[in-house]
């Protein structure tokens, strides 16, 4: 089933310049077979040298919202094998991603920028899956996203020519200078001209010209994490339970918008590596819990916006064809625009006597007179006191008297016929209650539109029944809804009524829009200023919850009585703190104790805590340190994989060759017990060879073990520290039993304990 032609270029004197976007000749031969998007996640479907394959994934990192990401991906061919170039676009949200980047054998960077994506569905050349010939690339894709839609297109829409023309018809100008840094870049080009070219297929509707914000994220400037820490460490999803709010994210998650949220979850996954933007971030949350009415006032306004990347979405969208849903989509989306650019100005006033740069800087772009010209604009046509209301009925009022009286004047009597109508209905039932002396009223919902309800108990009624002119009844408890024959005419009358506003109202508002689509590029500031000033005061929230500290960054990981920030949400009393210190000529630790001490547990929280300072949060802690670390790894866990047919001691020993693949100077590694899997000659063994490995990087390493002959490891490397949990044996009153205290604090030296039990 299709959305209509797809052969048909828009019919828009508006768009005629996006004829070569939106013809798609021969495209239906290309995607015979393929299910529009809308109709479900993972439609099977079977392989053709053009047709993908659907398959799923158990991600570690899904999605917290529905997912509405599309990305394309493609790969070198030849010498240029292991360069990557992908483009991303967000059915709610009018941002396009472009990313290339060199990539080793392991494409852990495609795997984690694709993990922190949570795409819907992911686009892939057909060459990359010919029979017999499958790339690594796409193996390794189909295998950690088994529950994502896969698709294939023929290798001729993975056009640069293309995907650059198509960047320069629809690129916002103030985004331009995309141009400059993706000229170049082959590859992510040619996502892109597959991508554009899908979305439009599967959507059914084109962007508007000069209208999409492009950009292109390398993968400097952020820190790697891949998908096991992120799933060891519980960064956005819990492990037992994945509606818990025990995580990183339930921790620093106060934000009021769905984009501070989007925000935040991509900056857990994918923590900044620049001390200088991170410093920025601070000093802007250290400003906010100095000055409380900054912090209320911002807060106040930050939580009446709706959410903004949607809204820009709907607006920027050409639809194909006009139907009464997408008039009524367009009206409504113009009516939540009036809203969102009525706060710019009390989100001005709440930012006007800030010192703290970040700040100081968006208030200046929110200084853009473009939000003016366009409030203007939209307030020549709207109403004033058109505005976002809850409640079907009342926003269905907003839209029909949206546009102001006098500007069509066939609009005006549509609007009195309507009026009439939703009058006689009130008339005909109060009529109807004074007739059968019952205390009926009007109601209204969006399903049934106008019907008749009323509370009464089954004795209260002649022979305990409604009377028979009444049909659809319900009953609830002690309430009836129902209607009648002519309600039902007067609601089809009211329908049509609406259908006829509607329509002229959306030839009104087209013309509007068509005004406003050169200034609307501020928005996307905008859009970026709310989600930013969301997540920053998040920070700020969750720091006057608890006693977090500001970190500072230099050469050395130092943390003074730090604790586990997801613990403190769970646990009744404070968790007990610990410190921290690596530095360049101590950056090894082993720790030892017995189970249930706190190994795992500490291990986390120095985890935890480098991520929060590299996103620009405070840390729980009375003094901090950091170095930033380019990735974080970390091998916790004793499971094996039933999905991936892998063994305990397999999965250990995956997890350990892909720290040592891709492990750099400047990682931080987390390795909780390692050589469990087999026998303890043989584990001592593995873990002796993975240590002295890491000990010839500058990598900060942390390493938890029961293998206390690995902590003589010290003798040969003077960059080796042992430290411990201690316990205490206390004898009990009677003086016959022995238990252990466990006292969860970390001492110098490897444990003394014999009986591990």
């Amino acid at each position: 089933s299709y959305f209509g032609d797809k052969s048909s270029c828009v019919e828009s004197a508006n768009t005629s310049n996006l004829t070569s976007y939106s013809s798609v000749q021969g495209l239906n031969s290309t995607y015979i077979g393929r299910t529009p998007l809308s109709s479900g996640r993972c439609g099977c479907r079977s392989c053709t040298p053009l047709m993908g394959h659907s398959t799923t994934s158990s991600s570690a990192v899904s999605a917290h919202t529905v997912s509405s990401v599309i990305v394309a991906v493609v790969e070198g061919r030849g010498l240029a094998r292991g360069e990557v170039g992908m483009a991303s676009i967000d059915l709610k949200n009018p941002e396009m991603i472009l990313s290339q980047f060199a990539d080793n054998a392991t494409y852990a960077k495609v795997i984690t920028k694709l993990k922190i994506l949570t795409p819907l569905e992911i686009i892939m050349s057909n060459t990359a899956c010919d029979a017999g010939n499958t790339t690594k690339l796409f193996s390794l894709i189909t295998e950690h996203f088994r529950n994502v839609t896969f698709t294939t297109v023929q290798r001729k829409y993975f056009n640069e020519t293309k995907g650059l023309e198509y960047i320069e018809q629809l690129c916002a100008s103030e985004f331009s200078s995309i141009f400059m840094e993706v000229q170049s870049k082959y590859y992510c080009l040619a996502a892109a001209a597959a991508l554009l070219k899908y979305v439009e297929f599967i959507q059914n509707t084109v962007y508007a010209p000069k209208s999409l914000k492009v950009c292109f994220q390398g993968s400097e400037k952020t820190a790697m994490i891949d998908s096991s820490s992120a799933q060891n460490l519980e960064l956005v999803i819990n492990n037992r339970d994945s509606r818990n709010g025990h995580t990183l994210f339930g921790v620093l998650n106060y934000t009021k918008t769905s984009g501070g949220s989007r925000r935040l979850r991509s900056n857990i996954l994918e923590p900044l590596a620049d001390a200088e933007t991170i410093n920025t971030r601070l000093d802007c949350i250290q400003e906010l819990l100095q000055d409380e009415e900054l912090f209320f006032g911002l807060q106040a306004v930050i939580s009446k916006f709706l959410d903004t990347e949607q809204l820009l979405s709907v607006l920027v969208q050409i639809p194909k064809q006009d139907t009464v849903k997408t008039a009524e989509s367009k009206i409504t989306n113009l009516i939540y625009l009036k809203h969102t650019l009525e706060l710019v100005e009390p989100l001005k006033t709440a930012l006007r006597n800030c010192n703290a740069q970040l700040l100081k800087a968006y208030y200046n772009s929110l200084e853009d007179k473009r939000f003016g010209i366009i409030l203007e604009k939209i307030t020549t046509v709207i109403n004033d006191d058109a505005r976002y209301t809850k409640g079907c009925l009342s926003m269905r009022t907003q839209k029909c008297y949206a546009v102001k009286p006098n500007i069509s004047e066939f609009l005006d009597i549509a609007r009195r016929t309507y009026t009439e109508i939703v009058d006689d209905i009130e008339g005909m039932i109060k009529q109807l209650a004074e007739k059968y002396s019952l205390p009926m009223k009007t109601s209204f919902s969006s399903a049934r539109g106008f019907f008749i309800q009323m509370k009464a108990d089954c004795s209260t009624l002649p022979n305990g029944q409604l009377p028979s002119e009444f049909t659809k009844i319900m009953k609830i408890k002690n309430i009836y809804s129902f209607t009648s024959a002519d309600l039902i005419k007067m609601n089809e009358r009211c329908q049509e009524s609406l259908r006829e506003i509607y329509h002229m109202t959306y030839i009104i508002v087209c013309k509007l829009l068509n005004e406003i689509y050169e200034h609307i590029h501020c928005l996307y500031k905008l859009s970026d200023i709310v989600s930013m000033l969301d997540m920053l005061l998040s920070f700020a929230h969750a720091c006057t919850l608890s006693d977090y500290v500001r970190p500072e960054f230099t050469d050395t990981l130092a943390i003074k009585q730090g604790w586990h920030p997801i613990l403190e949400k769970i646990a009744v009393e404070k968790p007990v703190s610990n410190n921290t210190y690596l530095m360049e000529g101590n950056n090894f630790v082993i720790i030892t104790g017995p189970n249930m001490s706190g190994k795992s547990t500490y291990l986390k929280q120095i985890a935890l805590c480098q991520i929060m300072a590299q996103i620009g949060s405070f840390v729980p802690a009375e003094y901090c340190s950091f170095r930033i670390a380019e990735q974080i790894f970390t091998r916790i866990g004793m499971d094996d994989d039933i999905e991936t047919n892998a063994s305990t001691f397999m999965k250990e020993m995956k997890e350990i060759t892909y720290i040592i693949q891709n492990a750099n100077d400047k990682s931080l590694i987390i390795i909780d017990e390692l050589g469990r899997g087999t026998s303890a000659e043989e584990g001592i063994g593995i873990c002796y060879a993975a240590c002295e490995y890491l000990l010839n990087l500058k990598a900060f390493t942390l390493f938890a073990t029961h293998f206390l002959e690995l902590c003589h490891i010290d003798a040969l490397y003077p960059n080796v520290e042992n430290y411990h949990f201690e316990v205490q044996h206390v004898r009990s009153s009677t003086g016959n039993k022995e238990k252990i205290a466990y006292t969860y604090i970390l001492s110098k030296g490897y444990t003394e304990e014999k009986n591990y039990g």
